[in-house]
């Protein structure tokens, strides 16, 4: 009888994903939200407005979120990826060791290298977190959001985790050095694209791994985004899956 698998996809955290948010709190951008209805990026590709639902989806360190990427024949799709990349010799995939790649050196370091070459793709966001170190030794959750109703497109790097019949898509954000809306709250900020470099960072266009590199700069977001405290939870708890301190 084969083994079941050792992973479980789910939007929720498994049973075997012993690493909590609360582990990743002091690390840049521990939560994110995106909108159900993203799942299809094509309108993403006009300059028309997007029609917007209420509906959200959050997303920490090792839960899935929808990530686009060019399948095989050159089309962009949106796939359900896993956050956070594993140890290369892990035979489980729930203790990821690694959530963001810092741009500077994504193309050296062995454990991205790879990925940078083959696996770049465009995760859409509504939100996104940064945590506040506190002189008390607690961090303070700040939530980033734009003004309009565009998503904000943070580059990220995937690749396959796989241990004999089991195969997992795993996915880690990059980074750059934060703007002048973050910098005060952390020294670190997501890759976000503008519209015009995503044909370049997802392989559309063809050019060399200098030049797709050159697009991982700091965001300039000229205005259109606002920071702010992330409210505490309800008193009484409420889903796991609801916006919360970390």
């Amino acid at each position: 009888m084969t083994a079941p698998p050792r992973w479980r996809a789910s939007a929720a955290i498994s049973d075997l994903e012993i690493l909590t948010t609360r582990d990743y709190r002091r690390g840049m951008c521990g939560k994110f939200t995106q909108r159900v209805d993203w799942r299809d990026a094509n309108a993403f590709s006009h300059p028309t407005p997007v029609a917007i639902s209420p509906s959200l989806t959050v997303s920490t360190p090792m839960r899935f979120a929808n990530v686009l990427r060019l399948d095989v024949n050159g089309a962009r799709e949106m796939v359900p990826m896993r956050w956070g990349f594993p140890e290369g010799a892990a035979v489980n995939p729930g203790r990821p060791k690694h959530m963001h790649a810092r741009a500077e050196t994504i193309d050296t370091r062995p454990t991205f290298a790879n990925a940078f070459r083959n696996g770049r793709g465009i995760l859409m966001v509504h939100t996104f977190n940064e945590g506040e170190e506190l002189p008390s030794g607690k961090t303070r959750q700040w939530v980033i959001t734009p003004k309009e109703d565009e998503p904000i497109a943070i580059a990220v790097i995937f690749e396959d985790w796989i241990n004999d019949a089991e195969r997992l898509t795993v996915f880690v954000q990059v980074t750059t050095p934060a703007n002048d809306l973050i910098a005060p709250v952390t020294d670190r900020m997501p890759a976000i694209l503008p519209r015009e470099s995503w044909p370049l960072w997802l392989g559309e266009t063809e050019a060399s791994l200098e030049d797709v590199k050159a697009t991982l700069r700091t965001f300039d977001d000229q205005g259109a985004w606002t920071i702010a405290p992330q409210e505490a939870p309800p008193k009484g708890g409420g889903s796991r899956n609801q916006p919360s301190l970390f």
